[in-house]
């Protein structure tokens, strides 16, 4: 997500990888007790990814940098649950509450996928005669990625493509909003430059993907 969203100000990333089991010893002193995720500036240390944002935010203002947030609240929250019941789906244990659960996780997706087929506030016109049922725009705030971009897309397609692989639980193709949604994502570098391999989905989450292909 935070890559995502320098990506998206333009800002020019040098990514250097690390083994967690041998931090350098600099980072030791500097963040000792800490796990990824956090950020460093001027020595001093933020780990919470909202407050990060924040600060990105009040650093990479305008005028130099964009400020992609969206226009709409509702932007911002039709998504927020996914990954929450994804991760109750996927880690569920008891057999017996894995269609319930299931099921939940389609319902929150069907709520995506209608926001992403209806009109926004502002593509209707009161004034007009033609009654606007179904919308294209290409994002949740429009045709433009925004801030509530880059905290969803890149968890859609770790949903998208776990319950795919290991479950065998597809988003139903009936569901155009969200098939079109990613589809325009995976159109932009803003996404494909930061969007997770399988393998890089896979390592965080091998106890609970060595439990669904048993």
């Amino acid at each position: 997500m935070l890559f995502m969203i320098l990506c998206l100000k333009g800002v020019v990333l040098i990514v250097s990888t690390m083994d967690l089991k041998r931090k350098a010893t600099n980072l030791q002193n500097l963040a000792s007790g800490i796990h990824p995720l956090f950020m460093t500036f001027n020595n001093k240390v933020r780990k919470d990814v909202s407050k990060i944002e924040e600060f990105l935010e009040e650093v990479l203002c305008a005028p130099k940098y964009l400020k992609p947030s969206p226009k709409h609240p509702v932007s911002n929250t039709v998504g927020i649950d996914i990954f929450a019941k994804f991760s109750g789906y996927i880690k569920n244990v008891r057999p017996e509450a894995n269609e319930t659960l299931e099921r939940g996780l389609l319902k929150i997706l069907q709520k995506l996928a209608e926001y992403l087929y209806s009109p926004l506030p502002d593509e209707i016109d009161e004034n007009s005669m033609e009654d606007i049922k179904f919308s294209k725009h290409k994002f949740l705030d429009g045709n433009e990625i925004t801030l509530a971009d880059c905290n969803l897309v890149s968890r859609l397609h770790i949903v998208k493509m776990v319950t795919e692989k290991y479950c065998n639980v597809n988003i139903p193709k009936g569901m155009t909003g969200i098939w079109r949604y990613l589809t325009n994502a995976c159109s932009r570098k803003e996404f494909t430059n930061i969007c997770p391999s399988d393998k890089e989905v896979k390592i965080p989450n091998s106890d609970v993907i060595k439990r669904l292909t048993r």
